[in-house]
């Protein structure tokens, strides 16, 4: 044995180290290593789960963002129509006043004309009840009386 060396203990040393190493593997390297690769795809799954969470909100966004459109829009609408029906009931409201004010005019002119008349053929009748009186005043109290009242009145009438 030269330089001391035996091989039987080198192989004793190299059988110890692989099964050593084996040991190792398999109690501490293989199982860290799957738990690591069973942490990593839960990871790569959480992503995953977590951009289709993210594109399904972006989805739901975008309609929720068109429904607020087409709402909006729909909102515009109403109130055009609102605001062509409060014009078109504005305008009718505005028509039927004016009739009415029409029909009150023409009522009062009616009603006015009626009042002339009545109070024209009043003032007739009084005028005659007068001019009766008038003349029978005269005829009772004196006939040229009656005379110079008729001439005055027509010296009037040619005058004016």
């Amino acid at each position: 044995m030269p330089l001391n060396i035996d091989w039987q203990q080198i192989l004793l040393h190299l059988l110890n180290f692989a099964i050593l190493a084996g040991g190792l593997y398999f109690l501490l390297y293989k199982p860290v290593k799957d738990f690591m690769g069973k942490r990593e795809e839960h990871y790569r799954a959480m992503d995953a789960d977590a951009m289709k969470d993210r594109a399904e909100a972006e989805q739901l966004r975008k309609a929720a963002q068109e429904r607020l459109d087409a709402a909006q829009d729909e909102i515009v609408q109403m109130r055009s129509r609102a605001s062509d029906e409060i014009e078109a009931e504005k305008q009718r409201q505005f028509a039927e006043a004016r009739s009415e004010a029409r029909r009150i005019l023409e009522t009062a002119g009616k009603t006015a004309e009626l009042r002339a008349k009545k109070a024209l053929a009043d003032s007739n009748d009084q005028l005659r009840e007068l001019a009766m009186e008038a003349v029978q005043k005269l005829i009772i109290n004196d006939g040229s009386a009656l005379d110079q009242f008729l001439d005055a009145a027509e010296s009037e009438k040619r005058d004016g």
